[in-house]
C-alpha cells in the first residue's frame, strides 16, 4: 500500500497534560483517492472523529491524528484500510466508513478488503450485494460451504436478505432449479379465520417481506415471471409438508415461530442437490406462551452434526439506522431480570 505513516510532533495544538495524547501524520500519495477517502466536504473524516473520538486535521494529502493512543491507532488503521479499498477500485460511501469503524473496533486484525469485496451477483443487470460485517462474511462463506445453515440473531442483521441474495445468485448460475421461500404463518394479534379472502389471501401478509426482498434484488418483471413459472415459490411453512425438495435452494424465514414438529418436518424435506438456510431471532417469538420454539430446539440438538453451520449475529451486525442498535440495546436492558 502506497502510504507513509510517521510520528510527528503536535501541530497547531496546545500542550496536553494527558501523556497518552499524541499526534500522528499519515500521507496518502494519490490526490484523487485522497478526496474520495475524505468524502465530500470531508464528511468521512467527520464521521471518524465522531465515531472514534479523535481529532483529524487535513493538510493537502496529509491527515493529522490527535487523541489517545487507542483511538489514534484505530483511526489510522481505518484510514489505511479504506484507502486500500479505494486503491482496489471499491467506491467508498459514508455507511462504509461507519461499518469499517465498527468492524475494526471489534477486531483489529480484520481485513476490510476480504469483507467488503465479497460480491454476490443477484441479477442479469449485475446488481451486486456485499457483506458489511465479519459475521455477514462468515454467513456467506458458510452458505457456500454447507448444505444447511442457520442464521440466528436480531432484526436488521441481513440474515434473510443475504440468504435470498445467495439463493438468487445460485439460480442465475443454474446451481439449483428453483428457489423456495417459506415462513410460518403464525397469528400475531389477528386470527386467520377472521381475515378476508381465501387461504392464499389470508397468509399473503405474512409472506409480504419475502416478496419485498425478492423485488429488491431483481427487476419486477423478472421476479413476477419466475414466480408465475414456479421457479421461485413463496409459501407458508405448512405447505412444505409431504414434499421432497430436490435441486432447490430453500429458505425458512422467521424460524423462531416454527414449532419443533414443523422444524423437523422442514429439515427432513431436503432432497438431492439442495441446500437450506434457516433464519430467525430467538428473542422475538410469536408462539403461544409455553410453546417451545423449533429454532431454539434445533440450535440445541443439531450443533454437533457435520455439514450444518450455525452463524450467530449480534447488535454489532445490525445494518439499519443507527437508532435500531440503540433500540435493541434498550429492550435487552429492560428484559434482563
Amino acid at each position: 500500500m502506497n502510504f507513509m505513516a510517521i510520528w510527528a510532533p503536535a501541530l497547531d495544538k496546545p500542550a496536553t497534560k494527558d501523556p497518552r495524547a499524541f499526534t500522528k501524520k499519515i500521507t496518502f500519495p494519490d490526490n484523487d483517492l485522497m478526496r474520495s477517502l475524505c468524502g465530500e466536504q470531508n464528511v468521512h473524516l467527520g464521521l471518524l472523529e465522531k465515531k472514534i473520538g479523535v481529532s483529524l486535521n487535513l493538510r493537502g494529502n496529509v491527515v493529522l491524528l490527535g487523541g489517545g493512543d487507542w483511538e489514534v491507532e484505530l483511526a489510522e488503521k481505518v484510514l489505511n484500510q479504506l484507502y486500500g479499498l479505494l486503491e482496489a477500485g471499491y467506491p467508498l460511501y459514508a455507511n462504509d466508513v461507519e461499518y469499517a469503524v465498527r468492524i475494526l473496533s471489534g477486531d483489529r486484525s480484520a481485513d476490510l478488503k476480504e469483507i467488503f469485496r465479497e460480491e454476490v451477483y443477484v441479477s442479469s443487470r449485475k446488481k451486486v450485494i456485499t457483506p458489511k460485517t465479519i459475521n455477514q462474511k462468515k454467513y456467506i462463506d458458510s452458505i457456500k460451504k454447507f448444505d444447511i445453515v442457520f442464521g440466528i440473531g436480531p432484526a436488521g442483521t441481513g440474515k434473510t436478505y443475504l440468504a435470498m441474495a445467495m439463493a438468487v445468485a445460485c439460480l442465475h448460475r443454474k446451481e439449483v432449479n428453483r428457489v423456495i421461500l417459506a415462513r410460518p404463518a403464525v397469528e400475531a394479534g389477528e386470527h386467520l379465520g377472521f381475515l378476508p379472502g381465501d387461504l392464499y389471501e389470508k397468509v399473503n401478509p405474512y409472506l409480504r417481506p419475502l416478496y419485498d426482498a425478492l423485488h429488491d434484488m431483481m427487476p419486477f418483471e423478472d421476479a413476477s415471471r419466475l414466480l408465475e413459472q414456479g421457479v421461485i415459490e413463496v409459501a407458508p411453512l405448512a405447505f412444505m409438508r409431504g414434499r421432497t425438495l430436490n435441486d432447490s435452494f430453500v429458505i425458512l424465514d422467521e424460524a423462531q415461530n416454527a414449532t419443533p414438529e414443523q422444524m423437523k418436518m422442514f429439515l427432513t424435506r431436503l432432497g438431492f442437490s439442495s441446500r437450506a438456510v434457516i433464519t430467525g431471532d430467538v428473542t422475538q417469538t410469536d408462539l403461544p406462551k409455553g410453546k417451545t420454539s423449533g429454532l431454539i430446539e434445533a440450535s440445541q440438538i443439531l450443533g454437533s452434526i457435520k455439514g450444518i453451520s450455525f452463524i450467530y449475529f449480534s447488535r454489532e451486525d445490525v445494518i439499519r439506522h443507527r437508532l435500531v442498535q440503540e433500540i435493541i440495546d434498550a429492550y435487552e436492558t429492560a428484559e434482563r431480570p
